[in-house]
């Protein structure tokens, strides 16, 4: 898969393609539709398939304010865009100047002129150029003016629920991973590296580890029952998202208990990805350590009957 960081490494004779443009955060079922269908007709038409995207996600321009949080950051968001199958990636740095663009100066600069774009698929909801003012009526009009079809992807649904990042961001932050998982169409998951913990898994419960401070989202504070890869190695396990308040003063981690645990080497670069799969319950303040050592152990049950159901 190609990667394309500005309009000006695309080959002049890159081309022609069919092009999907979007924010892909999480890429998601209702992404990977439109993208397998790109894909698909581009063995058809000898063409390329392209997804653009954007970076910095617009929102952190438009409304810095928002604190926003992205469910998947670039580098997983390639790598899961590498999955679908797609050609190439247009990752388009998100300026003041990119915003400032009027719909047709976009479609022209980036579709017309630099893709050669054949075909254009969008969602029902698409909006694009200076204050979203271009919209999937006005792109099929301009497509007619400048020589590609429109293809316009209905809402996507599953089980009743839109599947859409908004969506998908609001059930993990309340911590309704479960449901996310199936929107997802893989579990949620984080990318971190280890982090220093205060020593209260080795010496109160179980071998832990901690991530380092990760700044996208995660789940809300709670107890769920997750995959772990430590470096090169996975284990089973049990993660907490909170304060930790049984030790005293609220300090936020991400702190995880490995079930099936071995000695590891671990140091401060080593990669640690979580997957989260089904929420256990409320983060607590126990009286005691020895009392949250026997949740843990009570925890840890329903975690080995979890996985165990996984397997069969």
């Amino acid at each position: 898969m190609q990667v394309f960081r500005q309009l000006a490494e695309i080959p002049a004779d890159f081309g022609p393609t069919i092009v999907s443009i979007g924010n892909f955060d999480g890429v998601h079922r209702a992404h990977r539709h439109v993208l397998k269908e790109i894909v698909q007709r581009t063995r058809a038409a000898s063409s390329k398939s392209v997804a653009v995207t954007f970076e910095p996600h617009p929102s952190r321009i438009l409304r810095p304010d928002a604190a926003f949080q992205l469910l998947t950051p670039t580098p997983e968001k390639l790598r899961l865009l590498f999955e679908t199958g797609v050609d190439a990636v247009l990752v388009l740095p998100f300026t003041r100047d990119l915003s400032l663009m009027t719909p047709t100066e976009f479609v022209r600069e980036i579709l017309e002129q630099s893709l050669h774009a054949a075909e254009v698929h969008e969602g029902y909801n698409f909006h694009f150029g200076h204050k979203a003012a271009g919209n999937v009526e006005a792109l099929t009009e301009l497509g007619r003016e400048m020589g590609f079809g429109v293809h316009v992807y209905s809402e996507m649904t599953l089980r009743g629920e839109v599947v859409s990042s908004s969506h998908i961001r609001t059930l993990i932050r309340e911590g309704q991973v479960s449901r996310a998982r199936h929107l997802l169409a893989r579990p949620f998951s984080i990318l971190s590296t280890a982090g220093r913990g205060r020593g209260y898994g080795s010496r109160y419960t179980v071998p832990t580890i901690n991530l380092s401070r990760y700044e996208e989202l995660v789940p809300g504070n709670g107890v769920y029952v997750t995959r772990t890869r430590v470096g090169e190695e996975c284990f089973d396990s049990v993660t907490n998202v909170g304060n930790r308040p049984t030790f005293g003063a609220d300090s936020f981690a991400i702190e995880t208990h490995l079930l099936n645990f071995h000695p590891i080497a671990v140091t401060a670069e080593t990669e640690v990805e979580l997957f989260f799969f089904q929420r256990l319950r409320n983060e607590i303040k126990f009286p005691s350590p020895e009392v949250l050592k026997e949740q843990i152990g009570r925890d840890v049950k329903k975690a080995l009957r979890y996985f165990a159901l996984l397997k069969t």
